[in-house]
């Protein structure tokens, strides 16, 4: 049970393994686009291409659809980011119960994004948790983890395709144990956990008051989707790929402009400076700073998120 890019290489490395998968169930199609054109998600694309069943419930624990599951007998049921909260008559169904990957060190970071938060908090590892789900937000006992260091400048794009990659080969690895009889549960230390809300819309918004450090965070944690944001000439703007410059330096002003080449854009924050490497305005592509600022200038001085015209 899968449904974004993320689940893909665990779909994949099952497959490759050999596990006799009985049906894939992923979220409905979706519109998408100018178009508004339905589009199948990238689990249910991957099973199609190996000719394996495909369910789509509107909503996965109904009685019709726990009936479904039930006549086909499954073992066993994994689910890697499904995006729907599954109840106890369907996690009831496999004899071995159902197994979840969750992308952090649980029980850390529990909730829809942990890898947003992983950035947003500037932790400097993270890692991921195959647990045995129960009815409760990632709360299950924990079967096995791994621990991966968040590089320095890593996006949440970057570390998430990481993370991905790592699932399938735990996943692969938890499985084995589980039919050797060599894999031993353990529950969560409540009095530890930590939750990864849902990425708001006015967290996306940049606060150039705060540190250097915290702001390229945010830029980072939020790059690619939705993508933090400021404003020139009454005009939204798009950043991305960030990095700290320094933490601390005398007379800044919050969202200056100091200089800018064809790497990076320099910002002064609250205290300390970052680069931004790549930006966006609505409609458009995202770009490289130089091929950026080529069609759409951003005179020294700037004063980003402020009045609009505003120069230091």
């Amino acid at each position: 049970m899968g449904t974004p890019e993320f689940a893909v290489p665990t779909l994949r490395t099952l497959i490759r393994e050999g596990h006799h998968i009985v049906a894939v169930v992923t979220q409905p199609d979706r519109p998408k686009g100018r178009g508004r054109k339905f589009v199948a998600s990238p689990v249910k694309r991957l099973a199609l291409d190996h000719g394996i069943e495909v369910l789509q419930p509107p909503k996965a624990s109904d009685d019709h659809f726990c009936e479904i599951i039930e006549r086909k007998e499954p073992d066993l049921m994994v689910v890697v980011a499904f995006g729907q909260i599954l109840r106890k008559r369907l996690l009831d169904v496999p004899r071995w119960g159902v197994v979840n990957v969750h992308a952090s060190l649980l029980p850390k970071l529990r909730g829809p994004a942990p890898v947003q938060w992983a950035i947003l908090n500037d932790d400097s590892k993270t890692g991921l948790t195959i647990m045995k789900m129960d009815e409760g937000l990632d709360t299950g006992p924990i079967f096995l983890q791994e621990e991966l260091p968040i590089f320095k400048d890593e996006t949440a794009g970057q570390l998430r395709e990481r993370l991905a990659i790592g699932a399938g080969d735990l996943m692969v690895r938890c499985l084995n144990l589980m039919s050797k009889g060599a894999l031993v549960e353990r529950p969560q230390e409540t009095s530890a956990a930590s939750y990864a809300p849902k990425i708001e819309r006015e967290v996306a918004l940049v606060d150039w008051g705060l540190s250097a450090t915290r702001v390229s965070a945010l830029i980072r944690a939020l790059d690619p989707k939705p993508g933090a944001h400021t404003t020139f000439q009454g005009r939204q703007i798009k950043l991305f790929s960030s990095r700290v410059i320094d933490e601390s330096g005398p007379d800044v002003i919050p969202g200056r402009i100091t200089a800018l080449n064809r790497q990076e854009v320099v910002v002064e924050a609250g205290a300390g400076r970052i680069g931004v490497r790549e930006l966006q305005i609505p409609g458009k592509k995202r770009l490289a700073a130089g091929d950026f600022l080529r069609g759409f200038p951003l005179p020294q001085g700037t004063i980003l998120g402020g009045v609009a015209g505003v120069t230091g």
